[in-house]
């Protein structure tokens, strides 16, 4: 028998009975739909999650001061004193060629004041390669000079979120004096905005000045809290890290026995680390939302039974006029890998309308990729064969004479 007559024996099958075919299908479409949501969702997340760090420059690298736990006792984050300038002095002696950019940078917490306006949020202390390493652009004005780090002059550059907030009129801001933590600070510029970022932080709320000022009239410190660097490409990440860390090994004067009092992480290292926790989560989610494809793979097993059950009889009658178990195999094979398929098609419809709802409401990324959907009719390939093909062989091997006889 032609495997068309085959395909139109099964529509027909499945046409008699068509509520018992949908619920039958329901727990591939459930399945399907779950999948490719997840994996949209995850990749999504992912793709996002990348840009954002990306972004925030993707060649970065980021040096962090570590505690050295004196007496065993381990200090408070902001309490750690290893990193100073004179680190920054000794990466610049390098005069590395995959080395672009170096900044050292310090903040701190208070009340930013204009007139009877008032916003909390940290000023930063940074050095004039800053822009360019965390690609920060200025909307208008100009930045600050060598000659203000200098002077440790008291102007700043300002972000939209503290913007909107000192200057509710709407007034521009430039060459207007703000005070944070009672210091007068001449605005001299304001950046580009920059949004939310994927972590929650809004990167507009900033104040930027130059290191030596929040150094000697805020914090009154001389040590840094983090040294930013950039590599000239991604490929030149790995060696640029290695040359600072053997520079501030050697400006701290540790022993080869000795562990660093530093830590250094890369862009890449964090888009890396991230990722790879975000792809964990999706297989997990897919894996989770696979469980219902299991299910409606032995909700078709269960039918097909009844259906070989309910059509003994009919088995039997074309058993008598020629048809052979592989057509009986063939014809039961078919009508489960139907009902899988047009399930799955069903499902891949649902997975992506829901895929988009969840963007359009909850505002999360998505990707729906491809590679998702062709895996998804595999899978429902697959489920329909592995499942049907038991019903299936037992209905081929019926024996015609005990068919015709089933009441």
């Amino acid at each position: 028998m032609s495997i068309l007559n085959l395909l139109k024996i099964a529509f027909r099958a499945l046409k008699r009975n068509k509520l018992r075919a949908f619920l039958t299908m329901l727990g591939v479409i459930i399945g399907v739909a779950a999948v490719i949501a997840m994996m949209a969702i995850g990749q999504g997340s992912k793709q996002s999650i990348k840009a954002s760090l990306s972004g925030m420059g993707s060649n970065m690298i980021t040096v962090l001061p570590q505690s050295n736990t004196p007496g065993s006792v381990r200090l408070a984050g902001t309490s750690i004193q290893t990193l100073k300038l004179q680190d920054i002095d000794a990466i610049k002696r390098l005069q590395s060629d995959n080395i672009n950019g170096l900044s050292p940078v310090i903040s701190s917490s208070g009340q930013a004041i204009k007139a009877g306006n008032n916003w909390p949020t940290n000023i930063t202390g940074i050095g004039l390669d800053y822009m360019h390493i965390r690609q920060l652009e200025l909307l208008d004005g100009i930045m600050f000079s060598n000659n203000d780090i200098k002077k440790s002059a008291k102007v700043c550059l300002l972000g939209k979120t503290v913007i909107d907030n000192l200057f509710p009129d709407g007034s521009n801001p430039i060459g207007q004096i703000i005070r944070f933590k009672s210091i007068p600070f001449q605005v001299i510029g304001t950046l580009v905005p920059k949004g939310q970022s994927n972590f929650g932080q809004d990167q507009d709320d900033i104040i930027l000045a130059p290191y030596t000022t929040v150094q000697n009239r805020i914090t009154a410190t001389n040590y840094l809290q983090a040294i930013y660097a950039s590599a000239v490409s991604e490929e030149a990440s790995d060696a640029a890290t290695n040359e600072i860390t053997n520079a501030i090994r050697e400006s701290h004067k540790l022993l080869p026995s000795q562990d660093n009092d530093f830590q250094v992480r890369t862009q890449a290292q964090l888009i890396a680390t991230i990722t790879a926790t975000s792809s964990m989560l999706t297989v997990l989610l897919t894996a989770i939302a696979g469980i219902s494809l299991l299910i409606g793979g032995i909700g078709i097993m269960n039918i097909m039974y009844v259906s070989v059950t309910e059509r003994t009889r009919e088995i039997g009658l074309r058993m008598s006029i020629g048809a052979r178990g592989k057509d009986i195999l063939m014809q039961f094979l078919i009508e489960a890998v139907l009902i899988s398929i047009t399930g799955g098609v069903l499902g891949v419809l649902l997975g992506v309308t829901s895929a988009y709802l969840i963007a359009y409401f909850l505002h999360w990324p998505i990707l729906i990729s491809q590679a998702s959907i062709v895996i998804s009719f595999l899978v429902c390939g697959i489920t329909g064969i592995f499942f049907g093909y038991y019903p299936a062989q037992k209905a081929s091997r019926l024996d015609p004479i005990e068919a015709l006889r089933y009441e």
